[in-house]
């Protein structure tokens, strides 16, 4: 791989976070602990990051409101939501 190659890499993955970047820690947390698993629900969320469930709320809908989270409900429990990382 070449040196442009890699800063091209570097610009592309740069890119894909500047959405997050100014959000709060809580909202970062959640969107890698959503880049390191493919969808979760809200209650794995908190589980995952150790933040409380109204925290978990709070970062998932600065998220959305930013366009890099995707929800759907989930097949099996339709009371819950199932969110996947959409950057």
């Amino acid at each position: 791989m070449s040196t442009t190659d890699t800063v091209a890499a570097e610009e592309t993955a740069g890119d894909r976070w500047s959405a997050v970047r100014d959000l709060p820690p809580s909202a970062k947390l959640v969107a890698k602990v959503l880049d390191y698993n493919d969808t979760l629900t809200q209650s794995e969320l908190a589980e995952e990051t150790l933040l409380p469930p109204r925290t978990v709320r709070y970062a998932l809908s600065r998220l959305e409101d930013e366009g890099v989270v995707d929800s759907r409900f989930s097949f099996s429990d339709a009371r819950k939501r199932l969110y996947t990382l959409a950057l």
